[in-house]
């Protein structure tokens, strides 16, 4: 009886055995199915023997790889670090210590990116990578120190990419070497334009006295004469200006208080010819009186540069929108830190003409570049009125008059209109109170669009 127990208890472990054995197989098989095997392995463990054999060595193969780009990205000549979630520094390589004058350790330890880089641009160059999970860049001033003495500003430029787990990677270039190409041409440009000023002046006397002179059946070719010699005196006065503003700039320019809206309808009647041509018309909505501290010449001269390119490129009878509100510095991305000031005023002028393309729009504010050369350059009437050549160099005039009174400007495309939208942000003083500025609001600009100018001349309910 006991030998009947025993063969029967030793079948039913064969049995569990083999159960548990076709179950292992059968999972074996499934976690295998998707590896190569060599077809003499008929059993699940050699079968696992292989593969666990196969993945060791792509892992070495993978490490390999990976302490190879690590010495390339540790090598390469542009800078490069990487921030956790919590903005530690995890990783840099060799030529962002030396950019950014990063101690090296080893191993390297974790530590708050602010404690190694005193770089406030970099640490929201982060942030709103990390925010909006987006590549994105940013130029800014480092304050760099040499033999740790004396300290040099370094421009650099920033692209911020997001990684896995909220960490960030920031590629950082140097951007000296092309400050300093892009100060060589400018200053060669300055050369030549002071060269031709003397010979062009010399040139415009003489055919300004041939003009009277000469048989009248030839004297079309000495207004085509004098009109392009106008258009290089301009041109050469403008390449001049630009040249002084940003080499020799004036910190103690002189600002006074001025009526922008007053500042807007006087650039408008100066521009009268053109805008009564097309019949055009001005909207306007914003403060009145909007005083502000500004040199009134240069803000003038924006002012006027603006509102002669909105009257160029919009169709008959359209209506130019000029706007001013009131911002602060976090809606200016970042403004407030960069100019040291929390108030703006913005300024827009919009359009209804073709607007900026795609390509254009990151070049608007370079010399000598232009979105349409076939542009007809409006040479006889805009040395009439005293405004641009025609040449490239009015928006860069602009930029650099609003860079400096402490501003920005910024160019797209306004979604209803379709045209140019440009902005200047003219900063306040930090104490200046809202109720200061102006002492009544005009109407909204809805209701000012409603109610189309028919006198081209600026008009609100206000001013």
């Amino acid at each position: 009886m006991d030998l009947l127990y025993f063969l029967a208890g030793l079948a039913i472990g064969v049995a569990i055995l083999a159960s548990w054995r076709s179950r292992v197989n059968v999972r074996l098989g499934q976690i295998l199915q998707g590896f190569r095997v060599q077809p003499f392995q008929s059993s699940a463990l050699d079968r696992l023997a292989s593969v666990v054999e196969t993945q060791k060595h792509i892992n070495q193969v993978l490490e390999q790889q990976l302490a190879l780009w690590q010495q390339i990205v540790y090598t390469a000549p542009i800078a490069y670090l990487q921030v956790d979630e919590d903005n530690q520094l995890t990783w840099n390589n060799q030529q962002a210590g030396q950019l950014l004058g990063i101690e090296q350790h080893s191993p390297t330890p974790r530590r708050l990116l602010l404690q190694v880089i005193r770089s406030y641009e970099l640490d929201r160059l982060i942030e709103k990578t990390r925010r909006t999970q987006q590549p994105v860049q940013q130029d800014w001033l480092h304050h760099a120190s040499a033999g740790g003495k004396s300290h040099q500003l370094v421009p650099l430029r920033g692209y911020g990419f997001p990684l896995p787990q909220d960490q960030v990677g920031v590629f950082i270039e140097d951007r000296r070497e092309a400050v300093t190409l892009r100060e060589e041409r400018d200053r060669w440009a300055s050369d030549v334009a002071h060269e031709l000023k003397t010979p062009l002046t010399s040139i415009r006397l003489v055919a300004e006295t041939l003009q009277s002179r000469i048989d009248p059946r030839l004297r079309s070719w000495i207004d085509r004469l004098l009109n392009e010699t106008i258009r290089l005196s301009l041109l050469v006065q403008d390449l001049l200006e630009l040249s002084r503003m940003t080499f020799t700039p004036n910190p103690e320019l002189e600002h006074t208080p001025l009526d922008l809206a007053q500042l807007i309808r006087s650039a408008w009647l100066s521009l009268e010819p053109l805008s009564s041509s097309k019949q055009l018309s001005l909207d306007y909505a914003g403060f009145s009186p909007l005083m502000i501290a500004g040199n009134e010449a240069q803000l003038y001269r924006v002012v006027l540069n603006l509102l002669d390119n909105s009257i160029k490129y919009s169709p008959n009878q359209a209506i130019v929108r000029v706007q001013t509100c009131y911002t602060t510095g976090t809606s200016v991305e970042d403004a407030a830190v960069k100019f040291g000031a929390a108030q703006y005023i913005c300024l827009e002028i919009i359009d209804s003409g073709p607007g900026f393309s795609a390509q254009a729009l990151p070049h608007i504010f370079e010399r000598f570049y232009r979105a349409d050369p076939a542009r007809a350059r409006q040479v006889v009437t805009e040395s009439a009125l005293g405004v641009g050549s025609g040449s490239g160099l009015g928006l860069a005039i602009v930029q650099q008059i609003v860079a400096t009174h402490g501003g920005m400007i910024r160019a797209n495309n306004h979604p209803d209109t379709g045209g140019a939208w440009l902005q200047v942000f003219l900063p306040l003083p930090i104490d200046q109170d809202l109720g200061t500025i102006s002492s009544k609001r005009s109407t909204s600009s809805a209701e000012l669009a409603a109610k189309p100018i028919a006198d081209p001349a600026i008009q609100t309910s206000t001013l």
